[in-house]
């Protein structure tokens, strides 16, 4: 299971009452889209809208909600340490809707509870973004939390695959800092203790052809090439770059390393020069002359990033996920 729903589940199951505050529509620079969304309880929070006042006050409202009484029941005792953060004048509505949002409604005890926020992100609250959010507040009930958990697993699968061939100091170094990323990381190693201390959020295959791997993985998948043997380096890049799906292709080395690989992709491998020219090499560029893995690893992560945004842009927008 994707580490990210795993967190999800685990919020939902033990935080009791829970808000769902979704970015509801947009205007101007903000801090994020449209469907991005976060989870309040009486004492923390899951996921975030861009923090700042912004989101202080969107806690606040959330909590204001959670612990108001609900068609004659009791009010729920705030939590020891919860404080109101922020003011925002606020409408109970059983509207529709606002663009961007759910298109289910939340009933709660025979009624829709809800709020709207909108909150022009300038002075007055300390934001100098300049633009304007609207917010949408909704209790959250198993009808709803099961849509949540389904699409957080259907973005889940919609991710893209990163595949980093080397499990040594660059691969654990880039692996660890690619697992941050909205993205699926895979390792591959022909050597069972190279995986040994990888993130929890990294699969690993171990396997003794990760040319294989290659053939199998999804369209659009990034192919990351650091392992112990140029050798074998040559062969997963030659096969990478059949690919024509393929987002990224590259491989770490130096410029000499990379012109024996075309000299020999040329001339043993059926490689063309339009085949060669997509394979990025030294990865992460060499404008920073710094081979620490940690740097490497930085500059990669976001070189392969900005590939796979370019590549597949749809897939990057979470509103896209959450519509509907």
């Amino acid at each position: 299971m994707n580490p990210k729903v795993q967190s999800l589940k685990a919020f939902l199951a033990g935080a009791g009452r829970v808000a769902l505050v979704e970015v509801a529509g947009t205007k101007g620079s903000t801090p994020r889209e449209t469907g991005a969304f976060m989870l309040v309880s009486g004492s923390a929070t899951f996921g975030t809208i861009g923090g700042g006042q912004l989101e202080y006050m969107a806690i606040d409202k959330a909590r204001q909600m959670l612990f108001s009484p609900l068609e004659g029941e009791m009010a729920a005792e705030r939590p020891e340490g919860v404080v109101s953060e922020g003011t925002a004048s606020a409408s109970s509505t059983a509207a529709a809707t606002p663009p961007g949002g759910f298109a289910a409604t939340l009933p709660s005890r025979g009624r829709d509870i809800r709020a709207t926020l909108d909150i022009a992100l300038g002075p007055e609250i300390g934001q100098c973004c300049g633009g304007r959010v609207e917010l949408l507040i909704r209790l959250v009930d198993p009808a709803l939390e099961a849509k949540l958990v389904a699409a957080a697993e259907a973005e889940a699968a919609q991710l893209p695959h990163v595949y980093i061939f080397g499990g040594g100091h660059v691969g654990q170094a880039l692996a660890s800092t690619v697992a941050l990323l909205p993205v699926h990381v895979v390792v591959v190693e022909t050597r069972a203790e190279a995986l040994e201390g990888m993130p929890e959020a990294v699969e690993t295959k171990l396997t003794p052809m990760p040319e294989a791997i290659v053939r199998k993985a999804p369209a659009g998948s990034a192919f990351v090439v650091l392992t112990h043997d140029h050798a074998l380096d040559f062969l997963i890049v030659a096969e990478a770059l059949k690919r024509r799906d393929a987002a990224y292709v590259g491989m770490i080395g130096s410029r000499t390393k990379k012109a024996t690989f075309r000299n020999w992709f040329l001339k043993s491998a059926d490689g063309s020069e339009a085949e060669f020219a997509r394979l990025v090499s030294p990865i992460g560029g060499d404008a920073i002359k710094d081979k620490r893995p940690q740097v490497i690893a930085a500059l990669a992560a976001a070189e392969i990033m900005t590939a796979l945004t370019t590549h597949a842009p749809s897939k990057a927008r979470r509103g896209k996920a959450m519509a509907g």
